[in-house]
């Protein structure tokens, strides 16, 4: 017979807070952008909390100049975004391919700096 596990409330807050934050970004990163926005607005709202606003990496690995995207082709680069990569979400549910190709583009001239 099994022994049942002893209930830690210390261990559910810190599951509970862990699946807070989780949803918290999801949500974060899954909200709609105007459709006139530039590459780095783009950028700015669905991809710094994860990859920092320098590109720097945060949660998300770094996207600039010598990170591993910045040898990656931009074709890549897209498919990332659109479908998702590990813990990285897909945006094919947000951005268009003109949005996506925008993005792309402000990586790339951000890693040009």
């Amino acid at each position: 017979m099994a022994v049942p596990t002893p209930y830690h409330p210390a261990r559910m807050n810190v599951r509970l807070g862990a699946l807070l934050i989780a949803v918290g970004f999801l949500a974060a990163c899954t909200t709609g952008v105007p459709g006139d926005a530039t590459g780095e607005q783009i950028y700015l709202q669905l991809c710094a909390r994860c990859h920092g606003e320098e590109l720097e990496g945060r949660v998300g690995p770094a996207l600039g100049p010598g990170s591993n995207a910045a040898g990656q082709p931009d074709e890549f680069l897209a498919f990332t975004i659109e479908n998702g990569r590990g813990r990285m979400p897909s945006f094919s549910a947000v951005l268009d391919e003109g949005q996506i190709d925008l993005l792309v583009a402000y990586i790339r001239e951000e890693e040009a700096r």
